[in-house]
């Protein structure tokens, strides 16, 4: 199924990301991992893509294992280091395996990386552009509510999203957030400059104060004073931070959902009893 016509059904909606392995010899660990995260009926499910293209091949392989799951699943794929021949034997790949959904990305550009020979695309939208020419996909893209790491401003960041919509994204998910009210002004931005597509909001439970470092380098979020108290508090006792990053994840959602925020992305990295621990918080909410 397409992921735009789950979203038009204008029902709650709660869905997981995924990454795959970075060794063909842990696929197996990785496909017992989504069978638990099957369990808890996402309503889909994304793969995401290696930085500069690696692990391509294995993502196409977990998204095939969630589909044959019974769950729906969103193929993440890069402009980076690839090629347009490239680009295309993984759309040939994805089609042959009824693989309907394509999350187009830049991709994160990694360290001290300059360039692939043969790079055809720089920026998403040209992925998009490309993508859009076979009509056979439903194409999300990611955007930041708190404007990409390197754009000027809140005007060029909008801009530069309005221009993939535009071109023929389907719908769009956030990068992570921890202050609600940055989604909300966001959604505020979007409807102004004529952003239509449907936001899915993309939330992250920190259950490792570790974590934190790294996902604000790369979503650009800031952290509200309430939940640098529960890192102050907890940061050093892993089983007490696993459960207030827990329970803080949960309470973001319900706010969400109580503000008409209706489809969520959980970034689940690959922690089934994380994921779990948050549907049974939103049993009776989901259905409700």
């Amino acid at each position: 199924m397409k992921i735009s016509e789950i979203l038009n059904n204008n029902k709650v909606t709660v869905s997981f990301e995924v990454f795959p392995p970075k060794e063909w010899a842990k696929i197996d660990d990785t496909k017992a991992i989504i069978t638990e995260l099957s369990k808890d009926r996402p309503a889909w499910m994304s793969v995401t893509y290696g930085a500069a293209g690696t692990t391509s091949g294995y993502t196409t392989e977990i998204a095939n294992a969630v589909k044959n799951l019974g769950i729906t699943p969103l193929s993440h794929l890069t402009c980076i280091n690839s090629s347009r021949e490239k680009v295309n034997s993984v759309l040939d790949e994805l089609e042959k395996n009824g693989i309907e959904n394509i999350l187009a990305l830049r991709g994160d550009i990694p360290q001290g990386f300059e360039g692939g020979a043969g790079q055809d695309f720089h920026n998403a939208y040209e992925l998009i552009a490309e993508i859009k020419k076979r009509n056979k996909f439903c194409i999300g893209g990611a955007c930041y509510p708190e404007i990409h790491p390197e754009s000027k401003n809140r005007v060029e960041d909008i801009a530069h999203l309005k221009e993939k919509v535009d071109v023929g994204l389907d719908f769009i998910t956030t990068q992570m957030f921890f202050d609600n009210e940055a989604l909300y002004n966001f959604r505020e931005m979007c409807a102004i400059k004529e952003i239509n597509v449907p936001i899915v909001a993309g939330i992250m439970p920190i259950t490792n104060a570790r974590q934190i470092k790294r996902s604000i380098e790369l979503s650009n979020c800031s952290i509200p004073k309430k939940f640098e108290r529960i890192m102050d508090r907890f940061g050093d006792n892993p089983d007490a931070m696993k459960q207030a990053g827990i329970v803080y994840a949960t309470e973001q959602i319900i706010d969400l959902m109580a503000n008409g925020v209706n489809n969520i992305h959980i970034y689940t990295m690959n922690k089934p009893d994380v994921a779990h621990r948050i549907m049974e918080g939103l049993s009776a909410i989901i259905n409700e």
